[in-house]
This record gives C-alpha cells, structure tokens and sequence, in this order.
C-alpha cells in the first residue's frame, strides 16, 4: 500500500515551453515565405487564354497589370482595385511609370489580364492608349496550352 501512497504524493512536472516560440517563429516564416498574397482584388471575371510561347516574366517590380473581364454582365477594365475605362488607362500607367524607381523607368511591362471572350475593339483600345503613355513593352498573360 505505501507504493500507492508514494504516487499520490508526487505533482507532475510542468511543461517546458523555451522551445515554443521558436518553433511558432519557424511556422510563421515558412507560411510568410510560400504564401503568395494578391494585393489586388480582383472585380473583373477573366478565364486566361492558352497560349504555347510562354515566358515568365523576370523583375516583377516593373509590371504594371491591367485586367479586361466581365463584370455587372459587360467588359470592364480593372486598374488596381477600382474599375476604369479605357480614357483612365493612359494616366494609370504614367502614375505607375512616376511610383517606379529611375532604373526600372524604362523596362516598364505592361501585362495585360484579359478573359479569352474580350473582344479585340477593347483589347485595341488599351493598346492605343498605352501608346499614348510611350508603354510600348506589352505582355498578355496566358497559361501553356497542354498538348493531347
């Protein structure tokens, strides 16, 4: 019976925690390092055309996106977060030139997001007002086309 009574008498030791924080300090980073986070909602419904020439683009700090999609049921512009017109697409790009280091001035990328039902007319129309903002390195994105 002493046994017994020997067990009772003993309290469990507590938990070593010094470990904790740098184990949450490791997750933290791991989760901020693989998660890619978008900084622009998207307001515009776009399904990215295949293409089979595709490249990946190198600095991304010189691109400045624009999405062409659906949206309240006709083909809207996203510039950033707000919807636009095509009148608003020249003074958005000579704002993102100005934000853009003196470098990084003159490898400015336009990429432009647009669904694969947008009709040229719009697509053009972009196009003409990036001219007028001397925008002349475009890019459309595309997923690779897989081969059956």
């Amino acid at each position: 019976m002493s046994i017994f009574r020997d067990r009772e008498k003993r309290e469990m030791p507590g938990l070593n925690t010094a470990a904790l924080p740098d184990l949450i300090f490791t997750v933290l980073f791991f989760f901020m390092i693989v998660t890619h986070m978008r900084s622009v909602p998207l307001k515009v419904k776009y399904q990215v055309p295949a293409g089979t020439e595709i490249t990946k683009l190198v600095k991304k700090s010189t691109v400045t996106f624009i999405y062409i999609g659906k949206a309240d049921g006709k083909t809207r512009i996203q510039l950033n977060d707000k919807l636009a017109t095509v009148d608003d697409v020249e003074a958005y790009v000579k704002a993102e030139r100005q934000r853009m280091q003196p470098e990084d001035m003159k490898r400015q990328v336009v990429s432009i997001k647009a669904d694969r039902e947008t009709d040229m007319q719009v697509i053009n129309e972009v196009k003409q007002a990036l001219r007028r903002a001397n925008a002349y390195t475009i890019n459309y994105s595309a997923t690779e086309k897989s081969e059956k």
